[in-house]
């Protein structure tokens, strides 16, 4: 009767931080309350509270945080090199003769850039120079918007950032050739979602008269041998099976040498490296202490599901092919930090699913990270560059949305199926 009335509670808990997430409310806080409440109902001696679920989370999710720092310092370093928009330029020069290869192109040429480079200031640095060219092709700014935005969206599925964050419920899950097997292969069916957008919209693209090249006519020449560095960390992984961080740091590296970062006095050179520092930092200092605390709930959500065990087994179908279906179907619970978004309340859903064992630990992973990426990240609002971008272009929210979603839910529900095939 005690675990019957504990489950109960801890469902209702869990039903409270999702409407409390979907309302707007702070995630980090809403985790932080989250881990005491079921420290609380799950009668968790305050021993084992403090040292195995506090504090040994925070300290082993350590190497995590290492790697999002990197990830940041990288994508800020291709940024402020001008290797990002160097690479980005390269459209611009199809845009004339060729526009609807172009548009096509920059989306590319975008998911490229993002298979490493992390946070919102390189999407915002990347956005200026592209959107302006999407816009410039005829692309309404709807369309040119969510073409961009699913493009930075797709290759979430193999950025090592990205990954590391999720694997924190699935440690199972190897950053390897089984799992970058299916991130490709997820990341190319978005973007074909993507290039079919486009294609549906091309009748409004035309021929550019007045190529944007020409406002960066005068930008410094960049070594094409910088062209690489973006992919460069996935490659040492997959090649070599480098850790993360030591592919990061060979592309930091060379990204420096390459555009002569380091000729130009140690004065210099240092200043700018720590100026990039500084930036990545900031770019994601709030996000390091929510997966802090993400970390403890996650923790606390395992000790806990035995309460959940009786419930889950009732709901929770167990045979893969009809849970995929599920999740692609409600994927649009993703939307608006939702059940289904692992950023959000979809926190909850992870560290239960991972906790049932029902299902292998990668075809798990997958049905968490699908809609996450494919619907949050790529077509929701709540994504932080999204919204950027949105204020920026002075796009009205709900156009944004109606745009977008419909083909995020596509996408979803074929990596859902992808998943079960690859996985299940």
């Amino acid at each position: 009767m005690i675990n019957i009335i504990t489950g109960l509670l801890l469902l209702l808990t869990f039903i409270g931080l999702v409407i409390y997430v979907m309302k707007g409310g702070n995630i980090m806080i809403g985790f932080f309350v989250m881990t005491i409440l079921w420290i609380a109902i799950g009668r968790i001696p305050i021993n084992t509270a403090v040292n195995q679920l506090i504090s040994a989370p925070a300290l082993k999710y350590g190497s995590t945080i290492m790697v999002i720092i990197f990830g940041s310092w990288f994508g800020r370093v291709l940024v402020d090199t001008g290797i990002a928009s160097d690479i980005s330029r390269q459209a611009v020069k199809v845009s004339y003769r060729h526009p609807v290869l172009a548009a096509i192109l920059v989306c590319l040429i975008t998911a490229f850039i993002f298979t490493s480079a992390y946070g919102v200031g390189a999407v915002i640095a990347i956005a200026v120079i592209l959107l302006p060219i999407l816009t410039s092709l005829g692309l309404k700014k709807n369309v040119a918007v969510t073409a961009f935005v699913m493009a930075i969206g797709a290759p979430m599925y193999v950025n090592i950032v990205i990954v590391k964050q999720i694997q924190l419920f699935f440690p199972n899950v190897v950053y390897g050739p089984k799992y970058l097997a299916y991130a490709f292969a997820a990341m190319g069916i978005q973007l074909i979602v993507v290039i079919l957008f486009i294609l549906l919209h091309a009748k409004n693209i035309h021929k550019n008269d007045h190529p944007a090249e020409n406002k960066q006519s005068d930008a410094p020449k960049i070594n094409k041998l910088t062209y690489i560095l973006p992919i460069l960390p996935v490659l040492m992984n997959i090649l070599f099976k480098w850790e993360p961080v030591p592919g990061l740091m060979l592309a930091i590296i060379l990204a420096l040498l390459l555009t002569g970062k380091l000729n130009h006095g140690y004065k210099k050179m240092l200043a700018f490296v720590n100026d990039t520092i500084q930036k990545s930092i900031s770019d994601i200092a709030t996000l390091i202490i929510m997966l802090l605390f993400l970390a403890m709930f996650s923790a606390v959500a395992v000790k806990v599901t035995a309460n959940f065990n009786d419930i889950l087994t009732a709901i929770v179908p167990t045979n893969p092919w009809v849970l995929a279906i599920a999740f692609g179907i409600l994927s649009p619970l993703a939307l608006f930090r939702g059940p289904l978004m692992v950023w959000g309340a979809g926190s909850a859903t992870a560290a239960v699913l991972a906790a049932t064992g029902f299902f292998n630990q990668y075809f798990a992973f997958a049905m968490i990270i699908v809609p996450s990426v494919s619907m949050a990240v790529s077509t929701c609002i709540t994504q932080s560059w999204n919204l950027w971008v949105v204020q920026d272009q002075k796009l009205p929210v709900k156009t944004f949305l109606k745009t977008g979603v419909p083909f995020g839910w596509i996408t979803c529900i074929l990596n859902c199926l992808l998943a079960a095939i690859m996985f299940g």
